[in-house]
C-alpha cells in the first residue's frame, strides 16, 4: 500500500499561505496586533479541512478513523514545523525589530527572549492543529447510527 503525500503536501501549502499572510501583514504595519491572529486560524482551518477532504477521497473505503486524524495531524505539524522556522528567521534575521514592538503590547515585567517566543507560536500551531482536527475527523468519520429502512413495515406487539 502506497503512502499518503497528503500530510506533506498540504503543510507545505498551508505553511505558504501562512508565510504570505504574516508577510503581507508586515507590509502593511499590523503584523504585531493580535487581532490579526485569527486569519492563521482561518487559513489552517482551510488547509486541514481540504486536506482531510482529499485524503478521505484517496482512501475511500479504506478510510478509517485513526488514520485520518494522523493524516490532520501531520498536516498541520509539518505546517507548523515550516512556519515555526521562518517566524525564527524572521525574527532574528530580517526583521529584529519585531520582537520588541510585540512585546511593547505586553505589560510584562519577565525577560522574554526569542526563544519563548518561538516557542509559544510552535506550541499555538500544534494545539489549533490538534483542536481542528479533531473538530474535522466528526465532519468524515462515519457514522454508527443505524440507517432507516422506511420499506419496513412497524411491528406489532
Amino acid at each position: 500500500m502506497k503512502k499518503s503525500t497528503i500530510p506533506v503536501k498540504y503543510g507545505v501549502l498551508i505553511a505558504i499561505g501562512l508565510i504570505a499572510y504574516f508577510l503581507i501583514l508586515s507590509l502593511i504595519g499590523v503584523q504585531t496586533n493580535p487581532i490579526f491572529s485569527l486569519g492563521n486560524g482561518i487559513i489552517v482551518a482551510f488547509g486541514l479541512y481540504t486536506a482531510m477532504k482529499n485524503y478521505k477521497k484517496e482512501k475511500g473505503s479504506d478510510f478509517d478513523y485513526q488514520k485520518g486524524f494522523m493524516a490532520g495531524l501531520f498536516t498541520g505539524f509539518n505546517a507548523t514545523l515550516i512556519f515555526t522556522i521562518f517566524f525564527a528567521i524572521y525574527v532574528t534575521n530580517i526583521n529584529t525589530n519585531f520582537l520588541p514592538e510585540m512585546l511593547a503590547n505586553w505589560s510584562s515585567h519577565y525577560h522574554v527572549g526569542v526563544g519563548i517566543v518561538v516557542f509559544i507560536a510552535a506550541i499555538m500551531g500544534f494545539a489549533t492543529t490538534f483542536v481542528l482536527t479533531l473538530s474535522f475527523m466528526q465532519l468524515f468519520k462515519e457514522s454508527w447510527n443505524p440507517k432507516k429502512n422506511h420499506n419496513s413495515s412497524p411491528v406489532e406487539a
